[in-house]
């Protein structure tokens, strides 16, 4: 009796480590249709910098402005708001963030928790291809269903055990929406709900040109990209402090 009930814990086991495995190769394949319906591991893996322009909406202030996103892998960000007659900057330069302040005209360096928040946002291409390089893990999730439509959810675990949860069509495999702790302009934590949609052809990628963000359910911003530039040459210098 003993040996079969060893036996039968050795196959209760073998099973469990299998079902896991499954599960976590399943979580490798949705990542894979995911950069699939992007455009593809080779198209990605070209883009060594991204120009964003088009309008933005800031729901929370009833005002509307231009807008100009500079991505450069692996992972940098300069962002410049136009609204009123006024230049926001925020950029990370792949270590620190910093912005230029409306109401004094100067620069200043962001606080810890935002500069982190922002530095998740200016991780480029490579962290999705490769993210055993960043520390990153994928797990695959139950089903969800929104607004009568069922969704594949795919959770991204960062090094710093930050989860960004993606809700991905299952017929498309592109990304509907993402939800994740963030930090609003208070310095509160608050939870952000960013809703992709308008994918178009940009080249041999796949991108939306259309994103809506909620923070703790109220609608935050609506930014409309009107052009998407890839590999415009964007120097180092460009996201340094100040420039």
């Amino acid at each position: 009796m003993k040996k079969i009930a060893l036996v039968t814990l050795a196959v209760l086991l073998a099973v469990t480590f299998l079902s896991e495995l499954a599960y976590a190769q399943s979580a490798q394949d949705v990542l894979e249709k995911m950069i699939g319906a992007m455009g593809g591991r080779k198209a990605l893996e070209k883009i060594k910098d991204t120009t964003a322009t088009g309008t933005v909406e800031l729901a929370q202030f009833g005002v509307n402005g231009s807008m100009t996103q500079y991505f450069k892998e692996p992972n940098k960000l300069r962002m410049e708001i136009e609204v009123m007659g006024t230049v926001i900057t925020q950029v990370f330069d792949g270590q620190k963030a910093w912005f230029t302040n409306p109401q004094t005209g100067g620069v200043e360096e962001m606080p810890e928790s935002m500069t982190k928040d922002f530095a998740r946002q200016a991780m480029g291409n490579d962290s999705l291809l490769n993210p055993k390089k960043y520390d990153i893990t994928y797990t695959l999730k139950p089903r969800e269903t929104i607004e009568g439509k069922e969704y594949v959810v795919l959770e991204q675990k960062l090094a710093d055990g930050h989860i960004i949860t993606f809700y991905l069509d299952p017929e498309s495999w592109l990304i509907y929406k993402q939800r994740t702790r963030t930090v609003n302009q208070a310095g509160a934590e608050v939870e952000a709900e960013t809703y992709l949609s308008d994918y178009r052809k940009v080249g041999d990628t796949v991108a939306a040109h259309s994103i809506r963000v909620l923070q703790d359910g109220a609608e935050y911003v609506v930014i409309t990209i009107s052009n998407i530039t890839y590999n415009t040459g964007l120097e180092d210098s460009f996201f340094a402090l100040g420039k």
